[in-house]
Order: C-alpha cells, then sequence, then structure tokens
C-alpha cells in the first residue's frame, strides 16, 4: 500500500516512519510512505499558500490554487481516494481503518490554518476524517494515527497477525486486560485462570472482561 502525504511539514513524519512498526512495515515493501509539499506547487513568488478568508472571519485559509495543483499532478498518476483530515469529518474508528486497506494507494491531505478553501474539498476530497472532538493544528497527527492504524492491519506487519484480531474495538467492543511475567507484582496477582492452559475457561474469562470494560468506560458501545 502506497500513502501519498500532502503536508506543509513533511519533516513532522521522520521520526514516525523511522521507528516501530511503520518502519517495520515499510522495511519489509508491504507500506510506501510519500510526501509532497504543496508549497512547492504556489504560484505565488514568495511561495505563500495561507490568505485572509472572506467575510471578516479570523484565522487564515489555505488556497486553492497550490492544494489542488498538487492534488490534480498525484492525482494524474492515478486514481485514489483523498482524505483530508478535518474536525468537520466523520469520526475515525477501527471499521474506518479496515475499509480502506482495499486499496492500493490513499491520498492523505494534511491541512493548517484555519481551514482549507472549501473548494478544493468540493473538487477532490472523497472523505474527511476525524480523529476527535477537539482541534488540532494541523493534519499530520491525525495522518500518522491513520497509516499506523492500517499498516498494522497489512499482511506480514504484525509478528502475530492473530494479535489484532483480539484489539479492542476489532469485535464489538474494548479489549480484555493483558499480563505477563512475573506472576507477583508488587502484592498483584496474574489471574489464576490465566495460569491453568485451560484455553475454554480463558477465553470466557476475556469475553467477560472485555464486556465489563465496554459497559462501564464506552457503554455507546454496546447493543443493550
Amino acid at each position: 500500500m502506497v500513502f501519498e502525504v500532502l503536508s506543509l511539514f513533511p519533516e513532522s513524519f521522520s521520526g514516525f516512519i523511522s521507528s516501530s512498526i511503520v518502519a517495520r512495515a515499510i522495511k519489509s515493501g508491504a507500506l510506501q510512505v510519500q510526501f509532497t509539499n504543496f508549497r512547492d506547487y504556489t504560484a505565488n513568488k514568495h511561495r505563500n499558500v495561507d490568505d485572509y478568508p472572506y467575510g471578516g472571519f479570523a484565522g487564515m485559509v489555505l488556497q486553492a490554487q497550490p492544494v489542488y495543483a498538487a492534488l490534480s499532478a498525484l492525482l494524474k498518476q492515478g486514481n485514489a481516494p483523498v482524505i483530508y483530515f478535518s474536525p468537520q469529518g466523520r469520526l475515525l474508528s477501527q471499521q474506518v481503518l479496515e475499509s480502506y486497506t482495499r486499496y492500493e494507494r490513499i491520498i492523505l491531505l494534511c491541512g493548517h490554518y484555519k481551514e482549507l478553501d472549501q473548494r478544493v474539498r468540493e473538487l477532490c476530497v472523497s472523505d474527511e476524517i476525524s480523529l476527535g472532538d477537539y482541534v488540532l493544528s494541523g493534519g499530520e497527527l491525525a495522518a500518522m494515527a491513520f497509516i499506523d492504524g492500517i499498516g498494522r492491519l497489512l499482511p506480514g506487519v504484525l509478528g502475530d497477525p492473530e494479535s489484532a484480531n483480539s484489539d479492542s474495538f476489532s469485535g464489538e467492543g474494548l479489549g480484555f486486560p493483558c499480563y505477563t511475567r512475573p506472576e507477583s507484582f508488587l502484592g498483584l496477582e496474574v489471574p489464576q485462570v490465566l495460569r491453568q492452559g485451560n484455553h475454554q475457561a480463558i477465553e470466557k474469562w476475556a469475553d467477560d472482561r472485555s464486556t465489563s470494560l465496554t459497559r462501564c468506560r464506552r457503554p455507546d458501545l454496546t447493543k443493550e
């Protein structure tokens, strides 16, 4: 899978793509991340990409011309969904991530300043996604979250692919508590059921803990 990232600050991704799961995915060839700075496409001789909004509102708005030109150049190389990260978008979820694993190429547009000129959104953007009910300075962190979330779902990326199937939101709720050695830590013990090797009992324990956590912390995810 290839991610084409449009950003004013591609250098902010340097640590992200060179560490952990994403670095492993890139090294294995399962994932490619390519960057375009849409400032390079501005027709403005001073390389400005923002201007004051019509209507006298506060803040600055990304101009249509440089962003549209950069997107057009990428889309000429082949069709791909264009995702714009915005607090006005639909909420990112595990189901959204899974739906995008079928694509071979995705274009991620990272906004900045107050907003992006609405006309680019209408002409080029196929989906708008939000990380949550809050505002960030730009779309770079959201793009990283999106790439990481999809990357771990790609074949051959995780050491144990079954691990992703038991994560929070992979089913209908939150994941269950996990333990590793030692069996006792500061007076707290690993639950006995996990040490007995009864797989049916362990599975029931995990389901019960998952259901309990979901009801307590995310009742909006329950069907009741």
